[in-house]
């Protein structure tokens, strides 16, 4: 159940109740007996921690370290990097052979 705020009319009095969501949306003020108001209020809701998105959502690298995604990122470059080099060795044609007639 949630917790709602409430703001009496008449003697301004801000107090909060935990009630249902069928609740009425107006109640007595405890200070004056007068009717009170349901009011707007911010969420309740923290974020704690580095990279709760990662760690949450993250998918492929979900609860990897910061080191380990250190390395998996330089191991990535070195591969990139290896085979950069090979596509270029790779790349260079033989001369071509002469053709017996």
């Amino acid at each position: 159940m949630p917790l709602y705020e409430y703001l009496c009319v008449r003697c301004h009095h801000r107090f909060e109740r935990i009630d249902k969501f069928t609740a009425r949306k107006t109640r007595k003020c405890p200070k004056c007996g007068d009717k009170a108001q349901r009011q707007l209020a911010a969420p309740a809701i923290q974020f704690k921690g580095a990279g709760w998105y990662v760690t949450d959502y993250g998918g492929k690298g979900k609860g990897e370290s910061k080191a380990e995604k250190q390395d998996t990122a330089e191991k990535a470059d070195k591969a990139a990097s290896e085979k950069k080099d090979s596509k270029a060795v790779k790349t260079e044609k033989p001369a071509p052979k002469p053709k017996d007639k």
